[in-house]
């Protein structure tokens, strides 16, 4: 699938490569003005917002406890040739994860909580897949990207669930890696760290945020929900690259995985978060975050993949809520973020008091708040520009050109001249998972349509009983393939859809008609039935249950299935199907088990 959720790892610092002596002659150079260094900064970023096809861009640039530079370019909005101003609100997608960890270590500062004490400690209702990873994780883990779970993002994206249902459907969630193996980029986790400050700080995540964060720092204008920017006179439109033309795109609401992702903010106010990092928690003389809660936040707790593309990235960790690695020798802490239509960056060079945040509206071409971020770096630090743009649009383009190729060749898994098993409305239905939650198939006229959480998307044939989401930019399930199974009586009975690849294909079961569970109908159902020498008897238990007892025998719950199916509780291959007469009334029941069919006609 092709999820446009993007809250993605910080690209953590694009290609990595270890630092050799080119670095360190670089390192031994010294810093120039900071005024002189930012000379043709704006023509750069111009020039480089075109060659990106960027509607705008944010920059905000701080050096030795002062701001420098915090400015706009190009538009906010491109239809109503609205500017891009430093108070500009852009959502900052998982730079948001930074105060999150910020905030829970304002907790831990006042002894509420402690990073390594199981988290199950916290919230005893805290389950994972993994017995052993849901009763030892810890806030840390969650926070380092360690819980051995793969993103499984679809979960969230889109989503009514609540915060709380969210972490009740984290038991049921495969893992692709044992507890603490590997990193693996996960916003649950980061979710559920809000949660857990939420249930400690007494009120709600936001709350906590404003209260500890935005107000000391007085970052007025930043938010949680995109709904609250639309409401501002100041905030930019979100855009998306199709092919060569952008379009702006709807906002995407993150009020429930807000921990992970939520936060909008500008240019002025995120030079003020920068300037607390580089005063080690300070901001004015004023503490705001504990110098201990910064040191662990900036310190290597886990390792991630590095592939040491190039010479001027070294290797990098993730610390907690901030990814640490080096740039040209120097220290390079910091964060990205991306969700539909933005795209932000959050570069900090603590050493050298070196703050930098590209901010842009546009979701494509993640590579502009690299190019942007590392020429300012290449500027304050005095060293010869290194030619990050040129690599970049290098490598989309090579990227590009092997797409193509392979389209032109005809390489395809598409197996042709197949055709369904089913009616086409065989394949409607609800179909549930206990994690995942309910996905449905409707019929459309000729054809199908897949809705999952707020989402709905056209399928067509792709073979056999396969049916694909077709190609289309601003789909997020675009080329989304979902494979239906029949069950041994011959109906469709799950489908199965890969919306994590890290594991298995998420397997959702035919949920049963909603009036299978309704008193009125099953009232009609309920009675006696003579099969053979016997009598059974279906009974309504409750508001919505039918028992079958049978003499010499336990009583059976009914399972609901489909139409007036039902399976028998505890025993395979066994079910009851009740026949309706021409006036809608139950008039007898089928029996089914593996060896034979009964026929049982129902007592007036």
């Amino acid at each position: 699938m092709s999820l446009r959720l993007a809250l993605v790892p910080s690209l953590i610092f694009v290609g990595l490569a270890a630092v050799g002596p080119v670095a360190a002659r670089e390192r031994a150079g010294a810093a120039p003005p900071a005024a002189k260094a930012l000379a043709g900064l704006d023509a750069f970023v111009t020039a480089r917002m075109l060659d990106w096809k960027a509607p705008g861009v944010a920059l905000a640039v701080v050096k030795d406890g002062r701001v420098l530079l915090a400015r706009g370019y190009g538009y906010r909005d491109v239809e109503k040739k609205l500017p891009v101003t430093a108070r500009t609100l852009f959502a900052i997608g998982s730079i948001t994860k930074s105060f999150t960890v910020a905030t829970l270590g304002t907790l831990v500062d006042e002894g509420k909580l402690a990073w390594d004490t199981p988290v199950r400690e916290y919230l005893p209702a805290f389950r994972l897949q993994d017995e052993v990873a849901g009763a030892r994780m810890t806030p840390r883990d969650l926070v380092t990207h360690r819980s051995g779970l793969p993103r499984h993002d679809a979960l969230w994206y889109g989503s009514e669930a609540s915060q709380a249902e969210m972490v009740a459907r984290l038991r049921y969630l495969e893992p692709s890696r044992d507890f603490r193996a590997l990193y693996q980029y996960n916003n649950l986790m980061f979710m559920t760290a809000g949660h857990l400050a939420s249930r400690l700080g007494g009120r709600s995540y936001q709350e906590l945020v404003r209260e500890r964060l935005f107000a000391p720092l007085a970052m007025a204008r930043s938010n949680f929900s995109v709904t609250d920017s639309q409401r501002s006179d100041d905030f930019a439109v979100p855009y998306q690259k199709v092919k060569d033309e952008v379009k702006a795109i709807p906002f995407r609401n993150l009020d429930e995985i807000a921990p992970a992702g939520s936060i909008n903010s500008c240019a002025e106010d995120m030079a003020r978060y920068l300037l607390m990092y580089l005063g080690k928690g300070k901001l004015d003389g004023e503490s705001v975050l504990s110098e201990s809660s910064v040191e662990q936040m900036t310190t290597p707790q886990m390792v991630a993949p590095s592939n040491l593309q190039y010479p001027e990235l070294g290797h990098v960790s993730y610390g907690m809520g901030l990814s640490v690695g080096s740039y040209r020798g120097h220290t390079l802490v910091g964060h990205g973020g991306a969700i539909d239509g933005f795209l932000a960056q959050m570069s900090l060079l603590p050493r050298e008091g070196i703050g930098v945040v590209v901010l842009t509206n546009l979701d494509q071409g993640r590579r502009l708040p690299f190019v942007l971020s590392y020429d300012v770096l290449d500027r304050l630090l005095g060293l010869p520009p290194a030619p990050w743009d040129a690599r970049f649009k290098d490598e989309d383009a090579k990227l590009e050109q092997s797409e193509e190729e392979a389209k032109q060749k005809g390489f395809t898994r598409r197996r042709e001249g197949t055709q369904p098993s089913h009616e086409l409305a065989e394949y409607a239905g609800e179909f549930e998972h206990p994690g995942y939650g309910v996905l449905r198939v409707e019929r459309q006229g000729d054809a199908l349509e897949l809705t999952y959480n707020r989402m709905s998307s056209p399928l067509r044939h792709f073979h056999y009983d396969a049916f694909e989401v077709p190609e289309n930019p601003l789909d997020p399930f675009e080329k989304t393939k979902l494979s239906f199974f029949t069950s041994v009586d011959g109906e469709i009975g799950s489908v199965a859809v890969p919306l994590e690849p890290a594991v298995a294909a998420i397997v959702f079961t035919r949920r049963p008609e909603a009036r299978l569970r309704e008193r009125g109908f099953l009232e009609t159902l309920a009675g006696q039935y003579e099969l053979g020498p016997n009598v059974v008897t279906i009974a309504l238990r409750g508001e919505n249950t039918l028992v079958l007892s049978l003499p010499g025998q336990p009583e059976r719950e009914l399972i609901p299935r489909r139409g007036t199916s039902f399976d028998l509780e505890g025993l395979t291959g066994f079910s009851v199907e009740f026949k309706l007469d021409a006036s809608g009334a139950v008039s007898e029941a089928a029996f089914y088990q593996p060896d034979a069919t009964y026929l049982a006609k129902r007592r007036r």
